[in-house]
């Protein structure tokens, strides 16, 4: 009888159930965590600490491009408030090693540091600390320096700057066709910081994705001397346009290029995320590294105990390299298809960014580079940088290398 009338209840349990719309709870099979996306294995340990050095603020897109992808990682693995410090406005100096040790000594597990000139430091409180992971983007040196708890981070950002560079080109022959001006007229602009490998690489490949859709485009290039100089950037910008260049990109970190074009109503492309709140008119699209994926991976490494890679290289397909949507007030019609077309080719390995069949140096074309990859005091070169007919850039380190001068962009002044 008993068993009869849990029978029963076990019936009328399951009726109810139905009646509800719900289902009897199943277990899921697991999926594995994924390294590409960031997810862990492991449960965030209570004491967990993360500390992170900027060397700017929000005011630079830059570091806010940064910062936006540190919170994101943080709050997509579960950390609390508490568990991460950000530390803004630290110069390539001194005060790096400072910050660094400070927040060792508060009880992080893992720091990273933002910015090129904070990389002597980095290691500097690497060595110091070695029970803590430090980490730092843009750097040259994990791989050569051999300190195991020192990592350098980048990504293939010259396929970004050049699909960035194809929305460039589809606006130059839009302009053409409209009669603005003619096809030997077609030059563009480009506000740099310094002729760092990193710049040169950045605005090459800018370039060259510009030409693979307008042949006739050239380019001209002024540097600030500065990574973040609104005053400079927008004299630099305003110098370019009185110069007759008739779209203008950066690598540059404040609004100074961007509003400079926004207010003489010239095509901007920028870096870094958006401007298109503050330049409704003129920005076309931007082109940025996502960070978020590298913070969740080597926070994940923290927490699971396992090994951080010496250089980090994010991808495409990684969701490291990645563009804003396409402006389609300033945009030429069709670029977000153009650009989808060829980030396909660059999947595949159809298409090479620095494809040396594409361009000249001096007028001769090249089939041998060596480049500064085991960065020494005199930038020796040590690394035959072309693979199977192009320049293979970020694959022997992380950070760019490409420093070559090639035709049709021509330096105003290299004096940074």
């Amino acid at each position: 009888m008993k068993k009869l009338i849990a029978l029963l209840l076990a019936v009328v349990m399951l009726l109810a159930l139905a009646a509800c719309g719900a289902e009897p709870a199943t277990e899921e099979p697991q999926e594995e965590p994924s390294e590409e996306s960031g997810e862990t294995a492991g449960t965030v340990p209570a004491d967990l600490k993360v500390g992170f050095i900027f060397l700017h603020d929000e005011n630079s897109t830059y570091d806010l491009n940064f910062i936006n992808g540190a919170k994101a990682a943080c709050e997509a693995l579960g950390l609390t408030e508490d568990q991460y410090i950000l530390r803004t406005n630290i110069p390539e100096g001194q005060e790096c090693y400072d910050a660094a040790a400070e927040l060792a000594d508060a009880g992080c597990s893992l720091v990273f540091a933002d910015s090129f000139g904070h990389e002597d430091f980095m290691i500097q409180a690497a060595k110091e600390f070695p029970e803590v992971q430090f980490c730092h983007a843009t750097g040259t040196r994990a791989h050569t320096e051999g300190v195991a708890n020192f990592h350098n981070a980048f990504a293939s950002i010259y396929e970004g700057r050049y699909l960035a560079g194809v929305a460039a080109g589809m606006k130059l022959n839009e302009m053409i066709e409209a009669g603005e001006f003619t096809e030997d007229e077609a030059k563009m602009g480009y506000v740099g910081a310094f002729t760092y490998a990193e710049v040169i690489s950045g605005y090459t490949a800018f370039y060259l994705g510009a030409r693979s859709v307008c042949p006739s485009v050239t380019m001209e290039v002024t540097f600030t001397g500065s990574w973040y100089d609104e005053t400079a950037e927008k004299e630099a910008a305003n110098k370019l346009i009185a110069n007759g260049c008739k779209l203008i990109s950066q690598h540059a970190d404040s609004m100074g290029a961007p509003t400079a074009c926004e207010s003489a109503g010239v095509p901007n492309v920028s870096y870094n995320g958006s401007t298109l709140s503050a330049c409704p008119n003129t920005f076309i699209v931007s082109s940025r590294i996502d960070w978020q994926p590298y913070f969740e991976y080597i926070i994940g490494c923290v927490i699971n105990g396992e090994e951080i890679a010496a250089d980090w290289v994010g991808t495409i397909e990684t969701g490291s390299v990645v563009l804003t949507e396409v402006n389609e007030q300033a945009a030429a019609a069709g670029t977000a298809e153009a650009i989808e077309a060829v980030r396909a080719e660059l999947l595949a390995g159809e298409r090479h960014v620095f494809d040396v069949t594409t361009f000249t140096v001096g007028g001769e074309s090249i089939t041998s580079y060596m480049a500064d990859v085991d960065t020494d005091a005199d930038y020796t070169p040590d690394t035959e940088a072309i693979v199977d007919g192009y320049f293979s850039e970020s694959t022997f380190r992380s950070a760019p290398y490409f420093d070559l001068q090639i035709d049709g962009i021509t330096l105003l002044d290299t004096q940074f």
